[in-house]
């Protein structure tokens, strides 16, 4: 195993090739299947909204909640071992979805599938900055947000065809797009050490990152208030479906609307970032992305047709497209080189706690809204969160709690350095 300071210019370039390989075959599978999970059980089936809420909820925590460990391990082993078992785990659970009938088996499939994300999700952030520098780190994300975006915009239009067939031709496809992923990940992407392993030797315990990253505490603020992102970001795989579903009637506009989302990001991306980047900080491109997202899904209230709720679609895409790779920057820049598994593993955390809120409130308030008569309390609270969340990191960006590059280690690692 190689450190990052001993691979040529051409190793780190094939390894980011395939991380955008992976990145590109991750998002499409998974976009594939899960935002469909909700139009199969609940339209197809009849289960209950708020049911599928639970099932996505726990997924998210499960997923981001372990995914400190994977993050914490990378650190310690290296990130493509890792990896390349969460893409297996991945592939094989999404498999036995195909057959998952009744709940108990969806939710053993579902917690089978977070496990094998929670291997590969920090690692695969780690890998990246591994292999880019302060120079490049930006626009390298930016990349992969874009290529993420293709997977985005090719993984529903292509679920939405499946499904009419049979749900589970929808699972064995984004089965087989984590098998790839894989199979390319085992025999491309170098096996790299993030860092020279010179640490003092009681800096090598697995947790040791992991509280370094716990005690900083700009970073744990950052952190709590990225909940609120994610608590509006995972309503694209719950609420907004549902409500393109029950706008139109057909599963069509689900991939329409993804179609939008993606497009967007693919064709926006990259070069509206490296434009505002010229006159932002990366904190304050973060804290206005926040807030055009909010206000995207509480101009949902006013919609009433396919066109209006494509409109507030793309506000949506255009806020998350500032957020998404900026956010990974604004970890990366604060963590020390040797934990960047870490701090992008407790970064997760905030998807965890957000996401899993987000998926069970998501599914429940557009139950209460049904049942109530009130279709727009859902949106009215998504929106609120999200607003609350942006005047925090607001806030810290005003008091230069957060910036650029965080280039101090926090106390706890200068405590044990004594």
């Amino acid at each position: 195993m190689e450190t990052t300071q001993t691979l040529s210019q051409a190793a780190k370039r094939r390894g980011l090739v395939v991380l955008l390989i992976d990145t590109f075959l991750m998002i499409g599978g998974f976009f594939m299947l899960i935002p469909l999970l909700s139009i199969y059980y609940v339209d197809q089936l009849g289960w209950a909204a708020v049911t599928i809420g639970i099932v996505l909820g726990v997924r998210q925590f499960l997923q981001q909640g372990l995914t400190v460990i994977g993050g914490a391990l990378a650190d310690r082993l290296g990130p493509k071992g890792l990896i390349c078992l969460g893409l297996l785990i991945r592939a094989v659970s999404f498999t036995a979805m195909a057959w998952a009938g009744s709940f108990p088996l969806l939710m053993a499939t579902t917690v089978f599938s977070s496990i094998g994300g929670a291997l590969f999700d920090s690692p695969r952030l780690a890998a990246i900055t591994s292999l880019t520098s302060e120079q490049n780190r930006s626009r390298v994300f930016s990349i992969a947000g874009t290529v993420g975006g293709v997977g985005m915009t090719l993984g529903p239009l292509i679920g939405a065809v499946l499904i009419k067939v049979d749900f589970a031709f929808v699972c064995l496809t984004a089965a087989a797009c984590f098998f790839l992923a894989f199979l390319i990940t085992v025999f491309f992407l170098p096996s790299i050490r993030p860092t020279a392993n010179q640490q003092p030797q009681e800096q090598q315990g697995i947790t040791y990152g992991i509280r370094v990253a716990l005690h900083d505490r700009r970073f744990g603020l950052f952190v709590i208030l990225l909940m609120g992102f994610w608590f509006m970001w995972v309503q694209l795989t719950i609420s907004l479906p549902l409500m393109a579903q029950n706008i139109s009637g057909t599963t069509d506009t689900i991939g329409l609307m993804y179609a939008l989302n993606s497009v967007m990001m693919v064709l926006l991306q990259y070069p509206l970032l490296r434009l505002i980047e010229r006159w932002f900080q990366t904190s304050a491109i973060v804290t206005f992305g926040m807030f055009i997202t909010a206000l995207s899904l509480g101009s949902v209230v006013f919609v009433s047709d396919v066109t209006m709720l494509l409109i507030c679609v793309a506000m949506f895409s255009l806020g998350v497209m500032l957020v998404m790779p900026s956010q990974q920057t604004m970890v990366a820049n604060f963590a020390p080189a040797s934990m960047a598994g870490s701090y992008f593993g407790v970064s997760l955390l905030a998807m965890a706690i957000g996401g899993g809120l987000g998926n069970f409130m998501g599914g429940l308030l557009y139950d209460l809204s049904l049942q109530s008569e009130m279709p727009a309390l859902p949106w009215i609270i998504f929106c609120l969160t999200g607003i609350v969340s942006a005047g925090g990191l607001g806030w810290m960006y005003r008091h230069q709690l957060l910036g650029d590059k965080v280039s101090q280690q926090p106390a706890i690692a200068t405590r044990n350095r004594r």
